[in-house]
């Protein structure tokens, strides 16, 4: 580990250890349990390596990908393009709007290639209940996942277990259904304590995965974001980061930093500069 690194990962232990002692000294934290913080941070406050070592090929980072298109004017041949780029090329899954997760489904019948699509998306400020109904309208159409955005006025209003019931109300709906459950937390929004309480809200509530990013707001996906929630979560939960990830560079930036995840638009374009890499370093003897 370089000196970087090392000094990186300590910058990041303390963030999180001043977090949570400030949760400790706020009698606002209330019925947000203080031990539950303390044990989940002990239990798991460690960041998980790069999951793809030298010899991951570009299938290997296909794998990792939400191949995503949630843009409004979003058509028809849009979508049926997005699935058969995802069916090609080995996605993790392809992200779109409720209102395509039907015809997703059947783009992608008799692939492995599961239709993932969002929930309160972009503002997340929408009653549990509403969520939690479109969470199980989702999977009645076909959707394996869902990526859901957090009530980030609630959030930074100080209302921990507010949060976390929402989350906890589409977590609920999609593990009925055996379906995975992503919570995006909207990094840009938050400061630093806020995307821990976040990410510990995510945790306390049963969800598979913490994400930072809608791609909607005024920012996406960081390293310092991904390392800091990944250290929150420990090994338990995914970590996707969301939101300007433009290429294999800022791809393997996130998952060294600790994500097991990546949600992107140009997710044929990441898995193309990973076949390239391969080829190039095929032809200068090395292992990457």
């Amino acid at each position: 580990m370089s000196n970087l690194d090392r000094n990186y990962e300590q910058l990041i232990d303390r963030i999180t250890d001043l977090v949570l002692a400030r949760l400790q000294d706020e009698d606002a934290c209330g019925t947000f349990c203080r031990a539950d913080v303390e044990r989940m941070v002990d239990a798991g406050a460690e960041r998980i390596g790069v999951v793809l070592g030298n010899s991951a090929t570009a299938r290997d980072w296909a794998g990792l990908i939400d191949h995503t298109l949630l843009k409004p004017d979003a058509s028809e041949a849009d979508i049926r393009r997005l699935c058969e780029e995802a069916a090609r090329f080995g996605f993790a899954s392809v992200c779109v709007n409720p209102v395509w997760v039907r015809r997703a489904a059947g783009f992608l019948k008799g692939s492995e290639v599961p239709v993932c699509t969002v929930i309160g998306f972009p503002l997340g400020a929408t009653l549990p209940d509403v969520k939690a109904y479109e969470t199980r309208r989702a999977i009645y159409d076909g959707a394996r996942e869902v990526d859901m955005v957090i009530n980030i006025g609630a959030l930074k209003s100080g209302d921990d277990c507010g949060v976390e019931e929402d989350i906890r109300a589409v977590a609920s709906a999609a593990h009925e259904n055996a379906v995975l459950c992503k919570v995006i937390i909207e990094t840009a929004l938050l400061t630093d304590e806020e995307k821990v309480r976040a990410c510990l809200a995510a945790k306390n509530a049963g969800a598979d995965f913490v994400k930072t990013s809608t791609g909607f707001s005024k920012g996406g996906a960081t390293v310092h974001d991904v390392a800091l929630m990944r250290r929150t979560v420990g090994k338990a939960l995914g970590v996707k980061a969301s939101g300007g990830v433009r290429g294999i560079e800022d791809a393997k930036a996130m998952v060294e930093a600790g994500a097991t995840r990546i949600g992107a638009s140009v997710g044929v374009k990441i898995a193309q500069e990973a076949a390239g890499i391969k080829t190039e370093s095929a032809r200068s003897g090395s292992n990457y």
